[in-house]
């Protein structure tokens, strides 16, 4: 028992001097490499839901699921096929989009300005700048392209009735047609006389290249004559749209004798009745007239005028020749009443 004792104590001691000589506790050492990853734990409780998100775009749903854009987007030529017609159209080839720099021609000058004024609700001459990137009149000018993805996008910009802003008081109402009278509008009207003469005449003077929507509901012309809208404006359903691109909606723009014979059986061109033979008569005789009297020139292009004032009934017959000739260009196809009236106007006026 004692001998324990004594190798008992001599560990105490033992350890006593061991701690007397330990010196600080040095720095922590780095950590030694990752061990393998322990099991799973049970799966915790549900959180509450969060907060509802926003509704993604519409072509992400249709790409990802229904594949919705495959209605315009195919192998067949729903799509090439309009835009091969549409190139032979005025609206597809020339020139005159470059006019849609200017602030007071781009809202129908320029297909992206045209967007913009309709999206803007605004008239052709209330845009207060150009468009620096003009483009022709395209398919994003007239249909809602990529908008919900689907072939609901043919859908057209507009198609509200058209409150003509320099003919107070008169409004297109004509169907899908509306979308061209947002720019097939006249300009201008008829100016007042001051002492007998009528000024400010120049080679734009007249309705301006937007004469089939009025002439279609027989307003904008000069001399004391009342119109009134055409059957054409009257009783063919979507009016321009109808006659110029077809049940098929082509998109070369051309009339086409098919649609007319719904109406006029055995018609085989425009001439209807002998109607545009009888205007173009008279315009012809008109023209001499003009030529003669000064105010316009043989080589005059386009009908433009060479005077800068003319007497009242000059000025009356010039006004509807232009509007005529050189505008509507329908050779009274649109409103065969309202033209007659205007050149028996003009001849008058020339007698005063």
């Amino acid at each position: 028992m004692k001998k324990k004792y004594i190798i008992v104590g001599l560990l105490l001691l033992a350890v006593l001097l061991l701690a007397a000589c330990a010196g600080t506790e040095g720095p922590q050492g780095p950590p030694g490499p990752q061990g393998p990853a322990g099991a799973s734990g049970p799966a915790g409780p549900a959180g509450p839901p969060g907060p509802e998100g926003s509704e993604g775009p519409a072509g992400a749903a249709a790409e990802m699921g229904d594949l919705s854009c495959t209605e315009c987007h195919t192998d067949t030529t729903l799509i090439t096929g309009k835009k091969t017609a549409w190139a032979e159209s005025a609206h597809g080839s020339g020139g005159a989009y470059v006019r849609g720099t200017s602030s007071n021609c781009a809202g129908c000058h320029s297909g992206g300005g045209f967007s913009a004024r309709i999206a803007a609700g605004l008239q052709p001459n209330e845009l207060e700048e150009g468009d620096p990137n003009p483009t022709r009149q395209d398919c994003r000018a007239c249909h809602q392209i990529h908008v919900t993805y689907t072939g609901a996008d043919w859908a057209l910009e507009t198609t509200d009735p058209v409150d003509f802003f320099a003919v107070e008081g008169a409004t297109y109402d004509g169907g899908e047609g509306n979308l061209c009278a947002n720019c097939h509008q006249p300009r201008r009207v008829f100016p007042g006389a001051e002492n007998g003469v009528v000024t400010g005449i120049s080679e734009h003077w007249g309705p301006h290249h937007g004469g089939q929507a009025p002439m279609l509901i027989g307003v904008a012309g000069a001399g004391d004559v009342e119109g009134n809208p055409s059957a054409h404006a009257t009783m063919v359903e979507d009016t321009c749209v109808a006659c110029h691109m077809g049940p098929d909606r082509v998109h070369t723009y051309e009339p086409n004798v098919a649609v007319c014979q719904e109406c006029h059986s055995g018609a085989e061109n425009f001439d209807i009745n002998g109607v545009q033979t009888e205007v173009q008569e008279q315009l012809d005789q008109l023209g001499e007239a003009l030529v003669a009297a000064g105010v316009l020139s043989e080589n005059s292009p386009d009908g433009h005028p060479i005077v800068e004032e003319a007497p009242e009934g000059l000025a009356i017959a010039l006004w509807n020749w232009i509007y005529i000739a050189h505008e509507d260009k329908s050779l009274g196809v649109h409103n065969s009443a309202y033209t007659k009236a205007l050149l028996e106007a003009a001849f008058a006026a020339l007698e005063q």
